[in-house]
């Protein structure tokens, strides 16, 4: 018995890299799977029937699967995407948003129509299918049932540090961080469970980075082998935060990176000053963000206490 046995999953971007992985460890966990795939380039240009290898991959190691060729940022696909998965498997319990393109540039080289193409795929890829699902599951909380479903979102790097070139990427992936966040609340009470993953691997995107190599896809690497930049390296992580032992588990982001799972923790308050219940005088914050914010500038006989 897998951790998902009994479970059906959607995973989007699924044709290659990443999503492949993540689709085939669900299906080895138990999971039936709904593949989602535009199958366009990296740049999300063209489609095709990426989805289909995936699906046979599954099939041919014992899994359950059917292929979906929607575009996830098209909220009609991604209502179709829904109700495929209803539809063949009797109802949704995961689902992975894994979907993306790239096309960097520093931004004084980046077309418009370029950051707006990777924020409509990672973003509004994402939403959608979110929207749909958590619908979804709201009416069968409203009647009574009990979910236990997850959504499992993809972060990265760019997005919680910055990247540069990357500043649609990293827009569009810190942007997920803060629907993940929201999400978790708003589905708390509908049994679901809502976390963003940041993996890492040598995909068709990090090939494109100079000097990164060659891509290695899904199942390249042997069960019992090891290479640290494996696609299915973070595949697990994915798998538990959808399970029921996970169930405790929501609102968090979580970096999958060669053989390290990293929590992490995002924006906090770490200092604060005030202005002692007036109005701020530009004048006097300088001095006051460089001995009692920063610590650039010392504080003479002031101290803080350990």
């Amino acid at each position: 018995m897998g951790l998902l046995e009994g479970k059906v999953a959607i995973v989007t971007g699924a044709g290659h890299g990443i999503g492949q992985a993540h689709a085939l460890e669900l299906a080895k966990q138990g999971a039936k799977v709904v593949v989602n795939d535009l199958g366009g380039s990296v740049r999300g240009e063209g489609r095709g029937n990426a989805a289909d290898a995936t699906v046979a991959l599954i099939r041919k190691n014992g899994g359950t699967a059917v292929p979906h060729y929607g575009d996830v940022a098209d909220h009609d696909d991604a209502g179709d995407l829904v109700a495929t998965a209803v539809d063949a498997f009797g109802g949704l319990d995961i689902l992975v948003n894994n979907a993306g393109i790239v096309r960097d540039a520093a931004i004084w080289n980046m077309p418009r129509s370029d950051f707006d193409a990777v924020l409509r795929v990672h973003v509004a890829g994402t939403w959608s299918p979110c929207h749909h699902a958590a619908a979804y599951w709201r009416d069968r909380a409203k009647s009574g049932v009990a979910n236990r479903a997850s959504i499992v979102n993809t972060t990265s790097g760019a997005g919680l540090g910055g990247n540069f070139g990357q500043s649609g990427y990293a827009s569009a992936k810190a942007a997920i961080v803060g629907l993940t966040l929201t999400l978790a609340l708003e589905l708390q009470r509908c049994g679901v469970t809502v976390n963003a993953v940041g993996p890492s691997g040598l995909t068709r995107i990090t090939a494109t980075m100079p000097g990164a190599g060659e891509v290695i896809e899904a199942g390249a690497v042997p069960e019992d082998g090891w290479d640290p930049m494996d696609p299915a390296n973070s595949s697990p992580l994915v798998a538990w935060l959808a399970s029921d032992e996970a169930q405790y588990v929501t609102g968090q982001v979580i970096r999958s990176i060669e053989d390290r799972i990293i929590w992490m923790q995002g924006w906090r308050e770490k200092k604060t000053i005030a202005a002692g219940g007036r109005r701020w005088d530009a004048a006097e914050i300088g001095a006051r963000m460089a001995v009692d914010v920063f610590g650039t500038r010392g504080g003479g006989l002031s101290f803080e206490p350990a």
